[in-house]
């Protein structure tokens, strides 16, 4: 007779052998690889695009073409037909050579530059010309910070904007006010409304400010003297703080860090993912008061004419959004004391334990409040009052006391 232990090691052996098996498998089916249901799952595709490889670096390619264009600018021997070669195959990768090529190097950006030298043949001299890596990692890494605040901050206006209509709606609606988990005075349930708008309002504010001060890593140099540039111009400070000006603008950015090392500030990083962190403290303690007045039945959020509440009880109407956001905000919360960990640890002009840990930490938040906003916004535009329920609530406290 088999045992119930002997049962249990021959299951798990069975659930070993399949994972191995599939593990060793040449077949690429998407379903037999990890994928982050951030992406996969939740985020909006304009957020997902915004931190995927295409992105990245098709950024990469664009930065070195605006590299040389300041160059030739300020007199560099750089042809016009050498940037446009650049120009034109900028979104044209070979993922596989750079793949094949990142294996013998040991180096990302090395690697792309040798795909690129070889789909631009006559730009190969003077792509990546006194640059180090950082002028690509950097910059496309603040570009995307620019881009997916620029993605999130209409997100929220519209959030606000639907929230702030349900306030108006029930601005004379009364309600019993709790303090302490307690039964207290009334307020109404358009005052209770303004106290999570008034959250968002100042999340708006920051998130605005956090966007407008970022700057642009420029043309800093290895360790932010500017020393090959200074060598390519001969000497000529004027043509190398030219040129950092130039890239800036040629980015799309107002100003440039007048200060580096061979990195920007990593307080940069933990500026933004602060104030992300404090948006997902917003949305927990907003949906997490919807899921309180669920329990009591005085108002709902959306629940489709389709929907199952639960497998196994289908009376139930779980608040499954506000109980999404409350997770995933929690999620958004840790990823700032990551941010502060990794810029405490850079030492002198930088090293390189902040890379790996800012490949994940960096997109997760910014998708994360992206999720965060999209299913806040299908919440405050159905959430269901209840009046009827709220009057009796009302009249059973007044009777009791």
């Amino acid at each position: 007779m088999t045992s119930a232990c002997d049962a249990t090691m021959m299951s798990t052996n069975n659930l070993t052998h399949t994972t191995m098996m599939y593990a060793a498998s040449d077949d690429n089916d998407e379903h037999k690889s990890y994928k982050s249901p951030l992406s996969s799952r939740y985020a909006s595709h304009e957020m997902s695009f915004n931190f995927s490889e295409f992105k990245k670096f098709t950024t990469w390619r664009k930065l070195w073409a605006i590299l040389a264009k300041a160059q030739r600018d300020l007199g560099l021997p750089i042809t016009s037909e050498q940037i446009k070669e650049m120009e034109t195959n900028s979104e044209e990768i070979d993922f596989e050579f750079v793949v094949q090529e990142e294996k013998k190097t040991r180096h990302d950006v090395m690697a792309h530059v040798h795909e690129f030298a070889l789909r631009c043949p006559s730009a190969a001299p003077v792509i990546h010309l006194g640059a180090t890596s950082c002028y690509v990692g950097d910059n496309t890494d603040l570009i995307c910070i620019r881009d997916a605040f620029d993605i999130l901050l209409p997100k929220l206006a519209r959030c606000i904007q639907r929230l702030s209509v349900f306030a108006e709606e029930y601005k004379a609606t009364p309600t019993l006010g709790f303090t302490h988990m307690q039964p207290a005075q009334l307020v109404t349930v358009g005052k209770r409304a303004c106290l999570w708008l008034n959250d968002l309002v100042i999340d708006l504010h920051n998130l605005t400010q956090a966007r407008n001060n970022l700057r642009f890593r420029g043309c800093k140099g290895t360790t932010g003297t500017q020393a090959s540039f200074m060598q390519l111009f001969n000497g000529d400070e004027a043509k190398v703080r030219q040129l950092d000006k130039l890239v800036t603008q040629y980015a799309g950015f107002d100003k440039a860090f007048i200060i580096c090392g061979q990195t920007y500030t990593r307080k940069v990083d933990s500026d933004c993912l602060s104030v992300l962190a404090s948006l997902g403290a917003s949305v927990h303690k907003l949906c997490t008061d919807i899921r309180l007045l669920a329990n009591m039945k005085e108002i709902e959020e959306p629940f489709e004419s389709t929907q199952i509440g639960s497998s196994a009880m289908a009376y139930k109407r779980n608040p499954m959004r506000s109980e999404r956001c409350c997770s995933l905000a929690r999620h958004l919360i840790t990823l700032s004391s990551n941010a502060y960990n990794t810029h405490a640890v850079q030492w002198m002009e930088r090293t390189l334990d902040d890379s790996a840990n800012r490949r994940v930490t960096i997109p997760e938040a910014f998708l994360t409040a992206d999720i965060l906003l999209n299913t806040l916004q299908n919440v405050t535009e159905g959430l269901v009052v209840y009046e009827a329920i709220i009057n009796r609530h009302i009249q059973q406290v007044c009777k009791n006391n």
